[in-house]
């Protein structure tokens, strides 16, 4: 059954609301983002969003991240992508190369994996995307189809897509990045045969197949106002006139550090001021590598940033990240020596582009749990790492942390001796790189109540003395016991 989309915000009456490359220009001060709407308790003071999902729902907008299928039985990818964001996107499941490998044979399980992941944690999809010059099948790029043969082999595709994902999905990226950067289209096997208007046929054959869908277009590069998004608008307002059914635009936002358009609202506002829904669906801020503090804490301002933006105009339904941990986006692969493109580290810790995006959203890290009110709240984790037993070839390690606030998936990281290295642990997935180590919690244990504990052990291999190292607990510094 398909979610619910239309929400109230303030001020405003909203529909609710990710393709693949961007970059963008220089980044000014952004509109202030609204305070978020905190939720009264009957015995206490207001409890602020503690996750994304909770913050963005009470401003009227969705939370969105781009889901991997081979990361669907990560339980540490799982619990974050079910806990934080309202939204999914299919990566790449939903394109035409998997959904229909070859003609009229259609592959749904993967997609439809991604379904049931969604339903299950009352979370919407956009369907990404049915229109694409890329990640085509073979015997689509070289059919060697006449226009009118190849109108109905793309509208075949949509309409038995569409029409089993009907009820399912929100948001369809009917058409994907149609555009080049002086603002013309697109050469593609689509544009080559049938000319400018497969994108209205497009349109029509999903209408036709989901009356309820919100039909989108999505592009990279179009973010601020340039020849691009000239381009882009232009063909909206043109399609509008047509009659043609569509309902959204998607802004990809693939971000560079330090290079986002100044023009950013007032682009979104020219969109939104057609009546259309605009969302940011694929955002991602890359930097050049290695990260440091200062590139982090810019990165940080960035996505609260863009945030203020969507907050800033009424039309906006929503944002999705393009993935959330860097150990998973695409950054690296693509752009040589640039990546920490993501909220999440290579170790799904939060970083602090994370809080930065919850604050500007309004929540607050911890804020499901006020705690007595007259007292002052309190903050960061105590961990006690003790070694309990030792001999010649080994040592066996016992560690507890007490976290102040509410975790819902914990990763704990320290440093070992050199040479020191793991050869058992129990209580948690634990992994060890040269001298450092991250513990994630087990499929059973991620949930803690703020000043709650949980503890994990390990085996290594010598039984060197050493002294207790420093942990940090999602990205904290933990007190030493």
């Amino acid at each position: 059954m398909r979610r619910a989309a239309v929400v109230i915000a303030t001020g405003a009456f909203l529909l609710s609301g990710g393709a693949v490359y961007g970059s963008a220009q220089a980044q000014e001060a952004q509109a202030q983002p609204a305070q978020a709407q905190e939720t009264p308790s009957a015995n206490g003071p207001a409890v602020q969003a503690a996750t994304l999902r909770e913050a963005a729902a009470a401003q009227g907008r969705f939370v969105g991240t781009a889901i991997a299928d081979g990361k669907l039985s990560n339980t540490t990818y799982t619990n974050i992508a079910r806990t934080e964001f309202d939204s999914v996107t299919a990566e790449n499941v939903m394109k035409w190369d998997t959904l229909e490998p070859s003609r009229n044979s259609f592959n749904y399980a993967p997609g439809d994996r991604l379904v049931n992941f969604a339903q299950a944690n009352d979370q919407q999809i956009y369907g990404h995307t049915l229109v694409w010059h890329s990640q085509l099948p073979s015997w689509v790029t070289n059919g060697g189809f006449n226009a009118t043969e190849l109108n109905s082999v793309m509208t075949n595709h949509i309409t038995n897509v569409v029409t089993h994902y009907r009820d399912s999905i929100e948001y369809w990226d009917v058409v994907n990045e149609v555009f080049n950067e002086d603002g013309t289209l697109r050469g593609s096997v689509f544009q080559n045969t049938i000319g400018q208007g497969y994108i209205a046929n497009a349109f029509r054959a999903a209408r036709a197949a989901d009356p309820d869908a919100k039909l989108c277009i999505n592009d990279y590069n179009v973010e601020g106002t340039n020849a691009k998004s000239n381009g882009l608008y232009n063909l909206v307002s043109s399609l509008l006139n047509q009659g043609v059914p569509i309902d959204c635009v998607g802004l990809q936002s693939h971000f560079i550090l330090d290079q986002i358009p100044s023009t950013l609202q007032a682009n979104m506002q020219r969109f939104a001021n057609l009546g259309l829904e605009v969302n940011i669906t694929e955002l991602d801020i890359r930097m050049t590598l290695p990260a440091d503090s200062a590139k982090l804490s810019r990165q940080a301002t960035q996505y609260a940033s863009v945030v203020g933006t969507c907050l800033a105009v009424a039309n906006c339904g929503g944002i999705t990240v393009w993935g959330f941990g860097d150990v998973d986006s695409w950054i690296p692969g693509v752009f040589d020596g640039q990546g920490a493109a993501c909220l999440y580290d290579n170790n799904y810790a939060p970083k602090p582009a994370y809080n930065a995006m919850l604050t500007a959203f309004g929540g607050e890290p911890g804020g499901e749990d006020p705690g007595d009110p007259g007292e002052p709240p309190v903050t960061g984790c105590v961990a006690n790492y003790q070694v309990t037993s030792r001999w010649n070839a080994g040592s066996v390690v016992n560690v507890s942390v007490t976290t102040a606030q509410a975790v819902t998936g914990w990763a704990v990281t320290f440093n070992l001796p050199s040479g020191e290295s793991v050869t058992n642990s129990w209580n948690t997935a634990l992994s060890q790189s040269g001298a450092a180590v991250t513990a994630r919690n087990a499929s059973y244990n991620g949930s803690v109540g703020a000043g709650g504990s949980f503890s994990f052990g390990f085996q290594t291999n010598s039984g060197a003395v050493y002294s207790a190292p420093v942990l940090t607990l999602n990205g904290t510094v933990c007190t030493a016991s």
